[in-house]
């Protein structure tokens, strides 16, 4: 039996064995098959692309060719019309050359033509010369005589029509005209006042202020800084200092020792303490009811501080303080009628005596001090020049530097704002009627309306009207240039002529 087997697991094998090999050369047969198919499709697609890619290659190749033949002609035609142009640039060269030498012939011939009438020129001016007897400028002079005899009545009448024509066009020309004419007002330097009297109940007083071996008077002065001068004027104590507020707390420290009676060394110190504690407050609020009855705002209060402190400052007879805020006033609504910035001229025309306020220790003048201390406190640029220049020795340069020039010197000019002695007065007047005395062809001269119009009567004979009007223009001029005055003064000449005859 185990040969039996043996044997038929030999043959299942050898079956097995060929059925496998012959399903594999099958498969394998198929698969190569399949994959000559692949190949034979792909060297079929591959001849395609080939052909395709050649058509476009061509394609492209012709397009190349074409395009660069229509660039080669493109060159070609540029490059022929530069041609033309430089044959024509060199053509204008030499045209300009041959000019230019036919310039330089003329130019010598003229030259030669300009010295030859020079000259000729000459010639006649001595011919003339020695026909008429008179040098060149004999002649000239006598020319000029003639023709200003000839045309002085036109030239009156074309300086009436060109003052009518000023006269139109000020409304085109307001700001312009407003400004210039502010400019030309002066303002007026001002002399404080340096003494304080306090009046005394009586003459015993002043022997309880001076003290034991003048205690009390040295502690006074010592505690306020002024000098107290006792003399024998009657009824009254002097007190002398330049700085304002220290002469007003010397005055009520000593009012308040009068009215107690307790005066010694002590009690001095204790009541100057009260006294300039109060004018400090005083000070204060004179600065903030400025500020209030202005309507000016953003002021630091350093500058409110110096501002309450012009309350106690005079200037010929007018309260500075007071004078700042009417000129803040003015400013305000000249400010507004010329176009010019409201809040920078009300500002500069409030604060542009702050510089009174410093003492004298601080050199310079106090329209100087109050532009150098409103631009340490942060003030606008605008504010401080316009402050600066409120006096003539700085050009103003701003239309609100102008309003304040100008109303400084209206609110110290108009009058009765200002004190004046009787002695300044007839020497203001004999100097303005003397001033226009000095001019040839004078008759007479007045000072009339307190100085602020000068009327000057002229001999006809000598004065024309084109001279009077020249005359009325220098003697203004030479008033501005010499003399020291408050506001405006208008200069009047007058030319008369009258033809009198008698019927007998």
């Amino acid at each position: 039996m185990i040969p039996i087997l043996v044997g038929a697991v030999l043959l299942g094998g050898a079956a097995g064995y060929s059925y496998n090999f012959i399903i594999g050369k099958r498969r394998t047969d198929s698969a190569a098959s399949k994959a000559k198919q692949l190949v034979d499709d792909a060297q079929a697609q591959a001849k395609e692309l080939t052909l395709e890619a050649k058509s476009q290659a061509l394609k492209v190749a012709e397009a190349a060719k074409k395009e660069e033949s229509e660039r080669r002609a493109q060159l070609a035609a540029t490059e022929r019309q530069l041609l033309q142009r430089q044959e024509s640039l060199d053509k204008k060269l030499e045209e300009l050359d041959t000019r230019q030498e036919r310039l330089r012939k003329h130019e010598g011939e003229l030259e030669i033509l300009k010295d030859d009438l020079r000259s000729i020129r000459a010639k006649q001016q001595d011919n003339l010369e020695k026909i008429a007897g008179l040098s060149r400028d004999e002649a000239k002079a006598k020319l000029m005589h003639m023709t200003e005899r000839d045309i002085k009545a036109d030239l009156v009448k074309l300086v009436a029509k060109l003052q009518a024509e000023a006269k139109e066009e000020a409304e085109d020309q307001a700001r312009l005209v407003i400004v210039e004419a502010m400019e030309r007002m002066a303002s007026e330097q001002t002399a404080e006042r340096t003494i304080t009297t306090v009046p005394l109940s009586s003459d015993e007083l002043k022997g309880r202020v001076i003290g034991k071996e003048g205690r009390n008077i040295q502690s006074l002065e010592r505690a306020t800084g002024v000098d107290v001068i006792i003399d024998e004027t009657p009824g009254a104590i002097v007190l002398s200092s330049f700085d304002p507020v220290r002469r007003q707390v010397a005055r009520v420290a000593l009012e308040k020792l009068l009215s107690d009676g307790r005066i010694h060394p002590a009690r001095i110190e204790e009541v100057v303490a009260k006294a300039r504690a109060e004018i400090d407050k005083q000070v204060k609020e004179a600065g903030e009811k400025a500020l209030k009855e202005t309507g000016v705002v953003g002021v630091p209060a350093q500058m409110v501080q110096l501002l309450g402190q012009l309350k106690f400052r005079t200037s010929f007879s007018q309260n500075v303080l007071k004078h700042s805020v009417e000129m803040a006033h003015l400013a305000g609504m000249i400010a507004k009628e010329i176009g010019a910035d409201v809040r920078v001229a009300k500002t500069a025309a409030l604060l542009h005596d702050v510089g009174k306020a410093v003492t004298h220790e601080v050199e310079g003048g106090h329209h100087h001090i109050g532009a150098q201390l409103a631009q340490q406190y942060g003030m606008d640029e605008a504010i401080v020049h316009a402050i600066q220049a409120h006096h003539d020795d700085v050009e103003a340069t701003t239309p609100e530097a102008l309003v304040v020039r100008v109303c400084d010197a209206l609110s110290a000019g108009r009058p009765g704002a200002r004190g004046d002695t009787l002695e300044n007065y007839a020497k203001r007047m004999t100097e303005l009627e003397n001033l226009a005395g000095t001019f040839p062809g004078v008759q007479k001269c007045y000072a009339i309306s307190a100085g602020r119009e000068l009327r000057i009567i002229v001999e006809p004979e000598r004065v024309d009207d084109l001279q009077a009007i020249k005359m009325a223009r220098d003697i203004a001029t030479k008033v501005e240039a010499t003399l020291k005055y408050p506001g405006v003064i208008k200069v009047n000449v007058i030319r008369e002529t009258r033809a009198i005859e008698f019927a007998k």
